[in-house]
């Protein structure tokens, strides 16, 4: 239930008329009681105001002006990013393709509006931003009774190397030297989540797994951020590397199919195609919506796809198209899609 100002002082007003009509036929004592009942109902009806008007979680930390407070760490969750499209996943993307790019807070209406044009409740997109919030992304500024968010310096600092990675990836084929980054580290059945941490950061450095226990990488200088990995999941001390060419036994091609799921990758890639190939969407809301979701879609593949050689993949390998594809459209859309955003912030 929505009460604001004007109903506010309706709700206390026939609340005190009524404790003044009973108080004619009630002890003072009983007016004492019912004065207070009264008062304790009003300071009710303040605190929904409050928390109605400001559009703010009681979990988020609000910043008011000119003051500070602490907020969680925020941190990238593969589970999530390879997950449904969802207002929380949205959210992201539009945080990091046009608020990132501008030292400026955003007030809730505008992300809420931007949010409506790809179908997603009212009620989500705040729920989507109180989560944010509350995950560390973002920290909350009251204005009277308005709120407008900001990126925290952690979450700021993750935005921008993800940009980084999603704006560069699969522009530059790897070279490689025929030589393999071998990783020997198993966890026990029993410890699930464990296993799951340790693949999720691993399948995110660009490991493959072809046997359970084994992880390869033709890329010979992540043991570094392997052994980061394995340190911070206390499994660095039963843990090996070692580097090493491939033998006279199989062939490479076979360690790469086992490794990674380079057929799923690939209709992946061929569906992103199909999607923007044909995509020319006209001025305003129209191109901001086309390039919003070109990032939404292609920031799943650095989570995917481990960049491996053109010797490892097979022939005619969409990949290169796709990547491309994703280029020349950022490029294309790009000065119509931020300078709409512009405007939307401008007329809050």
């Amino acid at each position: 239930m929505i009460i604001r100002g004007a109903e506010k002082r309706t709700l206390c007003g026939t609340a005190h008329n009524l404790e003044v009509s009973a108080g004619n036929h009630l002890t003072r004592a009983h007016r004492n009681l019912q004065s207070r009942t009264v008062t304790i109902s009003c300071y009710m009806v303040r605190r929904v105001i409050r928390a109605d008007d400001v559009e703010v979680s009681s979990q988020v930390p609000v910043q008011r002006t000119g003051g500070r407070t602490n907020v969680p760490r925020p941190a990238v969750s593969r589970r999530r990013e390879l997950g449904d499209t969802s207002a929380r996943s949205l959210l992201m993307t539009v945080l990091g393709e046009f608020v990132l790019l501008r030292d400026r807070p955003v007030w809730t209406s505008t992300l809420v509006e931007v949010l409506a044009k790809f179908d997603v409740e009212e009620k989500s997109a705040r729920q989507a931003l109180a989560r944010t919030a509350a995950e560390g992304w973002l920290t909350a500024d009251r204005q009277g009774r308005r709120v407008r968010w900001a990126l925290t310096p952690p979450g700021r600092r993750l935005l921008t190397e993800g940009a980084e990675r999603i704006y560069s990836f699969g522009q530059q084929p790897r070279a490689w030297d025929h030589r393999w980054l071998v990783l020997i580290a198993s966890v026990p059945e029993a410890k699930r989540e464990l296993r799951h941490r340790l693949r999720t950061r691993l399948s995110w450095a660009g490991f493959g797994s072809p046997s359970p226990g084994v992880w390869v990488s033709p890329d010979t200088t992540g043991d570094q951020e392997a052994e980061v990995i394995l340190t911070e999941l206390g499994l660095a001390g039963g843990a090996m590397s070692f580097v090493a060419q491939y033998g006279a036994i199989g062939r490479q091609e076979s360690i790469a199919r086992q490794a990674w799921d380079l057929d799923a990758l690939a209709l992946r890639y061929e569906n992103f195609i199909d999607d923007f190939t044909g995509a020319h969407p006209a001025p305003g809301d129209a191109t901001l919506v086309a390039q919003t979701r070109l990032v939404h879609e292609w920031r799943r593949f650095p989570f995917l796809d481990p960049q491996l050689p053109a010797e490892l993949l097979p022939a005619r390998w969409s990949g290169i198209q796709a990547a491309k594809l994703f280029h020349r459209k950022h490029t294309q859309w790009r000065p119509e899609a931020q300078g709409h955003w512009d405007l939307l912030v401008g007329s809050v």
